[in-house]
């Protein structure tokens, strides 16, 4: 279990006046780190899908001394990774069609494991496919379902910046309602994209009954790395949702990826999780309750619903939203006297002021 420790400085390995031991440090923290995501790419200033991958990548390459070969499908990752013939990847990478990451990864699996057989080898190269929520969640979802209905021995990584980002920020089955996008303008009565679509991955990769399920956010790199060499420690199919705030398509300055990130946490809109065969096993507690105005307040993509003329009903249901998520996933210790959600008094104290 991760240990929890309060880190009251940033950028040492300082815990308040005393040193944490080499063990509980992160992997970024050591020298000898394996650098899996170079530099040279052309990701965007601030990318959080380039942080979330150098991240789970390094803990992955540390969790099986190296032993690991990634399948990566179309789209903003690959692209500004690999422009040919250029690579900023220092491990075996194989790029696969927009959709079909997660049964390119389940070949793999399989060739490596009868390679290993003919061979003699007592190793046997662990696969991780990996793609943005558009490939995940829309069109590679057939083949991942079958990957996780086989409970063949891969780990799916979705990065999951709630958009198609690469291709000039269309509506994906992640993007949240009444976001704006290219595909979900400000137009008509109910502006954004549409309430009561997309889809729950992660839920439904529960659904299947697989070894590990984990949402993740490059707003707790630990809380990521640590989830990832978890996941290692497990074979068949496994799954791992990180939110990757992106900030050329949600309006964001470069330096905030984080901080939303962490606000997305804060406010329950962005419930972190992990289970194990079904069954949610831990949750990621919320420190302390934000309104959801001031997740939204972050970012151009909700800019109609923080201005003079915002819809209240619209920052109600999206309040609802993260309230159910509160209650449904556990995310605070309880509530008050009255019974009332922590995430709803906050949201009606910042209405007050």
């Amino acid at each position: 279990m991760l240990e929890k420790i309060k880190f009251y400085q940033t950028g040492s390995n300082t815990v308040g006046n005393r040193l944490i031991t080499p063990a509980m440090r992160t992997i970024q923290a050591s020298a000898d780190r394996p650098n899996s995501l170079t530099s040279g790419h052309r990701a965007c200033q601030g990318c959080g899908e380039a942080l979330g991958a150098r991240y789970a990548i390094d803990a992955a390459m540390k969790a099986t001394n190296g032993q690991i070969m990634i399948v990566n499908a179309t789209g903003c990752l690959e692209v500004f990774s690999t422009p040919y013939p250029e690579s900023a990847w220092r491990l075996p990478w194989v790029h696969s069609l927009f959709g079909n990451a997660a049964s390119v990864g389940s070949g793999l699996a399989a060739a490596a494991k009868v390679r290993a057989q003919t061979n003699g080898d007592n190793v046997v190269p662990r696969i991780i496919a990996q793609g943005g929520d558009g490939g995940t969640t829309d069109i590679g979802f057939g083949p991942l379902s079958g990957m996780f209905e086989r409970n063949d021995d891969v780990l799916y990584i979705c990065y999951d910046n709630e958009a198609y980002m690469n291709t000039g920020v269309q509506r994906s089955s992640a993007t949240p309602p009444a976001a704006r996008t290219a595909t979900t303008q400000l137009v008509g009565d109910k502006p954004g994209a549409d309430w009561g679509k997309g889809k729950d991955v992660p839920l439904i990769a529960m659904a299947h009954g697989i070894p590990y399920v984990a949402t993740a956010s490059v707003g707790d790199l630990r809380d990521l790395e640590y989830k990832v060499q978890k996941a290692m420690s497990f074979h068949g199919a496994r799954f791992i949702q990180i939110l990757v705030p992106c900030p050329l398509g949600w309006g964001l300055s470069s330096n905030s990826t984080v901080t939303v990130a962490r606000m997305a946490m804060e406010t329950g809109f962005y419930p972190i999780y992990e289970a194990e065969y079904g069954k949610i096993t831990s949750v990621r507690k919320i420190r302390q309750v934000q309104p959801v105005i001031n997740y939204l307040k972050m970012q151009r993509r909700y800019a109609h619903l923080t201005g003079k003329k915002a819809d209240p009903n619209v920052l109600a249901r999206l309040q609802a939203l993260c309230d159910a998520n509160i209650k449904n996933f556990g995310l605070v210790e309880g509530t008050d006297v009255t019974g009332q959600p922590v995430a709803m008094q906050a949201y009606e104290r910042s209405q007050a002021v």
